[in-house]
């Protein structure tokens, strides 16, 4: 499957780039940079995601854990072993 390119310019610092040019060979440092800024933005997505979504959890809905998820956990796993046949 090919992926369609195209040029965009922008400023790098001149220790980024220079760095960029004699760690990466000529023909693969478009990749690396492509590969680099969709790291960072996949980043930034979740960041705000995150930012976004915070309260969205609320206690008063899930009476199950006010004790905390171990004792939840707990209880679980403690209501499986009995019910074991044996």
């Amino acid at each position: 499957m090919t992926m369609v390119t195209r040029q965009a310019n922008f400023l790098l610092p001149d220790d980024v780039l220079s760095e960029l040019k004699t760690s990466v060979p000529k023909r693969q440092q478009s990749k690396v940079v492509a590969e680099a800024l969709r790291k960072e933005l996949k980043r930034i997505k979740l960041a705000k995601v995150l930012e976004t979504s915070f309260g969205a959890w609320k206690g008063k809905d899930h009476p199950e854990l006010k004790k905390g998820p171990e004792a939840f956990v707990r209880g679980l796993r403690t209501g499986t072993r009995t019910n074991r046949v044996k």
